[in-house]
């Protein structure tokens, strides 16, 4: 027997009540019964009904007596006796559901409508899932299909997460809800860098039908910082090297003397005045991310499989650099983001990725 969160009474075969009076004409009787299906994150398959109705208006409803029967053609059982104008009926519901109205003599004097549960009825899964790695957070956004499917029924978006095994290269099937929105963006928050994790949307209806899940999503967020401030060597080279990884003190993202040995970058200053990155040690090497202007640190999509080189490559406003770094424990990919060069010094927004070998500085891709 399915458990209620209100007062169950025994299962007890009754006869058909589809001939009674109607409840638009019968003050006894419970009205505008309605139902919300309970998403359980497996379409068609709800965790549960919420059924509400309006209280007669007589005022003569001491209680209220729920039936339920699970084929159209089968007999009514008593589901439940409640003095709410709601029931909460967990597990797969039933197929049809109706309430009776109870004096306070425990007499039934009406009858609701009957009502069907519709389990078929649901919105298209969402599409075009996207996402951006941050700094202990995925921004997650996606396409608005469900909601132009149906602006009527559209009620609100799930936002399902779960671990990634690296070592299969699959998301496993331990998913829960990161949350709901009503939005085509989601952010979810409170994660450690470095650690995978796969997402997936469904899309909810107002009486609570749950769509098929869009596809999954793989990201892994990353540390990052916006204004650094790096001199040139020749001004100040007490502040000219930069680390994205400090492995003695751990640290990320210090600005250090360009005299220590385990710098990743400085910054040089040519004949002309210009300004140029300069990895600083064999294990770095570096690469123009693109060959125009990127709007933003988070414009900077995955590492390039090729193109790294140890030579040193020009700061230029807007423009985006990608850098393949030797630690310890590995290949780390990291991003810089130029904002602004002066005749002295570098302004520049940074991603690391902790993850070794990952090269996800931004956008994933899909799973």
């Amino acid at each position: 027997m399915r458990l209620s969160r209100l007062m169950l009474a025994v299962l007890v075969p009754l006869a058909a009540c589809d001939d009674f009076t109607s409840p638009a004409s019968d003050p006894d009787a419970p009205t505008n019964l309605t139902y919300e299906l309970i998403p359980s994150g497996t379409p068609g398959a709800p965790a549960g009904v919420l059924l509400s109705w309006d209280v007669p208006r007589s005022r003569r409803a001491n209680s209220f007596n729920v039936y339920s029967r699970a084929a159209n053609a089968d007999g009514w059982q008593l589901r439940a006796t409640t003095t709410s104008p709601t029931f909460h009926d967990a597990g797969t519901p039933d197929a049809q559901y109706y309430v009776a109205t109870r004096d306070a003599d425990a007499n039934e004097i009406g009858r609701s409508d009957i009502i069907t549960i519709d389990l078929q009825t649901r919105l298209p899964a969402p599409q075009g899932l996207a996402s951006i790695s941050l700094n202990g957070a995925i921004q997650l956004a996606w396409s608005r299909n469900a909601v132009d499917a149906s602006h009527g029924t559209f009620d609100h978006y799930l936002v399902y997460s779960t671990a990634y095994d690296g070592s299969r290269g699959v998301c496993t099937t331990d998913w829960v809800i990161e949350g709901s929105t009503v939005s085509d963006a989601f952010l979810s928050a409170n994660l450690t860098n470095g650690v995978s994790r796969c997402f997936a949307i469904s899309a909810v209806t107002r009486d609570g039908h749950e769509s098929d899940w869009s596809s999954s999503r793989l990201d892994t967020p990353r540390f990052d910082a916006r204004n650094a401030f790096v001199y040139a060597t020749g001004s100040r080279p007490d502040s000219s090297g930069f680390l994205f990884f400090d492995e003695t003190a751990k640290h990320v993202g210090v600005v250090a003397a360009s005299s220590r040995a385990d710098l990743d970058v400085t910054v040089e200053r040519h004949t002309d005045g210009s300004l140029w990155f300069a990895p600083a040690r064999s294990g770095v090497t570096m690469t123009l991310y693109s060959t125009k202007p990127v709007a933003d640190l988070t414009s900077i999509d995955r590492a390039p499989a090729a193109g790294f080189a140890n030579v040193t490559t020009e700061a230029l406003a807007g423009y985006a650099y990608v850098f393949r770094v030797q630690k310890a424990d590995g290949i780390h990919f990291a991003a810089i983001r130029v904002a602004f060069v002066a005749n002295d010094y570098v302004v520049f927004d940074w991603a690391y990725q902790s993850a070794p070998g990952n090269a996800e500085l931004s956008r994933a891709p899909s799973a």
